[in-house]
């Protein structure tokens, strides 16, 4: 196959055009790339290196590859936070190629990898020394061993390639305990900042903007690079009569789910601030009100179902946001409606529901319900019906993107391994294509011996004959086992 088989770069025009081409051309070329950069290390793992479709997968890598350094002079892959960039450009992805992305991003994040260099004219060898050795040392266990895979890369004659640790600005905190004090203090700094802007709605008093905006910004900057540590706080569903834990919950969840599919960083400031603020109406109804809504009471409840519209009045009052917050109207109007238009407050004129809404939506409906104030549900419970009615209750993209996010069994779920020892989710499966397979802590053996903060297993994990060493036997509730899930993540 030729190398202009596979694209043609544009002509040049004036400089502004020439550079969009080139960016276009890398960024499609650069998809083009990764997905067979997938393909090639699945065909690996798979099969014998002599087989054919290993040796076809190679050759269509390494064309793609050299395509890319004619044009651009060299290919450089680089992780950057949960993205990849090809050269300069960073690659978009959708829902249809994220399970490709995320195995490319961990494969190389096991390894040790930031950046992987490539010059013109790697050869078919060094390709398929590069592959074997990648699907080799990601499966290994304990810390990545980067000189490690070098050395063998060199013994192995490999000269056309370059591998660089993360850098210090993108490499994810490696301290497992500092990652978790520096989640906990972005998230009781977005409670505080939530609770505060309630109160000021309910005395009257001015709301202070930049202290949102503040809060948010660090939050997407801990979502971005402290993902699990952060998401680990959401299992905090404690009830507070200002709703600020919930809040800032939903803030959290909104912005994950924002950030896998792909919605740049302004964007994410401007989603996570319309998350945070969605329930600002109920600040404008009495808290007894609220409270009566829940038992029943349907004057109450009518007055409960006030708060989208309540909301949007209280956002009319800000001050110091730069512009009048729009977005942030639409989703406390929208956030209870479902894409037939169902649900409150009553909608008279067809509308489609913005993304923002969609997206506040289920992280709305998945932390209320699982709250203590709410119907308390186990999460694995309530995922399975955000599926179920994905169709016509919830964007079923978003509750795609969201199962992605927590994995067919969520962080903080209480589970019975088949050794039946219990334990709680601590975080999902690296491995896209293995969501019910999650990192599960295990608390008590099957001899009803407890430990704290117990050992962590890998249920992707398999033994010498290829079947997996441990699996989830069923889900329960973590009060039978006096577990509190929160108290491992806090």
């Amino acid at each position: 196959m030729r190398k202009s088989d596979y694209w043609t770069p544009a002509p040049r025009r004036s400089l502004l055009d020439a550079m969009q081409t080139t960016d276009s051309i890398v960024r499609a070329g650069g998809h083009d790339f990764l997905l067979a950069f997938y393909k090639a290390l699945r065909s690996v793992k798979l099969y014998p290196s002599e087989n054919d479709q290993v040796q076809k997968a190679i050759q269509t890598l390494g064309g793609l590859a050299d395509a890319l350094c004619v044009t651009e002079g060299q290919l450089e892959v680089r992780i950057a936070g949960e993205y990849i960039h090809i050269n300069t450009v960073r690659l978009r992805f959708d829902l249809d190629n994220y399970a490709v992305f995320f195995h490319v991003l961990a494969t190389l994040r096991r390894c040790g990898i930031g950046t992987l260099t490539f010059s013109p004219g790697v050869e078919h060898a060094e390709w398929q020394s590069l592959l074997s050795h990648l699907v080799a040392f990601s499966e290994r266990e304990g810390m990545p061993d980067l000189s490690g895979l070098w050395d063998r890369l060199a013994q192995d004659g490999v000269t056309h390639l370059a591998l660089l640790p993360p850098s210090e600005h993108d490499a994810p905190l490696a301290d497992s305990r500092q990652a978790k004090e520096v989640a906990k203090r972005t998230y009781e700094q977005c409670i505080a900042v939530t609770r505060d802007v309630m109160t000021a709605v309910r005395q009257g008093r001015t709301i202070s903007v930049k202290k949102v905006k503040r809060a948010v910004q660090t939050t997407v900057d801990q979502v971005a690079k402290n993902e699990q540590a952060i998401v680990g706080m959401t299992t905090v569903r404690e009830w507070d009569e200002l709703g600020a834990i919930h809040a800032a919950n939903v803030c959290i969840l909104s912005i994950a789910i924002g950030k896998r599919i792909g919605l740049t960083k302004l964007r994410l400031y401007d989603l996570g601030f319309t998350a945070l603020l969605h329930d600002l109406g109920k600040s404008r109804i009495p808290v007894d009100v609220l409270e009566q809504a829940e038992s029943g009471n349907d004057e109450h409840r009518a007055a409960s179902e006030s708060h989208p519209w309540q909301g949007v009045l209280g956002l009319f009052g800000l001050r110091g946001y730069g512009a009048i917050p729009y977005r942030g109207m639409i989703v406390s109007y929208e956030h209870h409606l479902r894409p037939d238009l169902s649900g409150f407050p009553l909608t008279l004129e067809p509308r489609r529901l913005s993304l923002y809404s969609r997206i506040v939506a289920v992280a709305n409906h998945y932390d209320a319900g699982t709250s203590h104030y709410g119907l308390n549900r186990r999460p694995d419970e309530l995922l399975q019906e955000l599926v179920k009615d994905g169709e016509g209750a919830y964007d079923p993209a978003i509750v795609k993107a969201f199962i992605n996010l927590m994995g067919l069994y969520p962080v903080g779920t209480c589970v019975i391994l088949d050794t039946y020892d219990v334990g709680i989710v601590h975080a999902p499966s690296a491995d896209p294509t293995q969501l019910d397979r999650p990192v599960v802590r295990v608390l008590c053996t099957a001899d009803g011996e407890r430990s704290n903060p117990g050992r962590l297993v890998d249920l992707t994990m398999r033994d010498e004959a290829g079947h997996f060493e441990h699996s989830i036997l069923k889900t329960t509730d973590p009060a039978d086992y006096s577990i509190v899930p929160y108290d491992y993540f806090i």
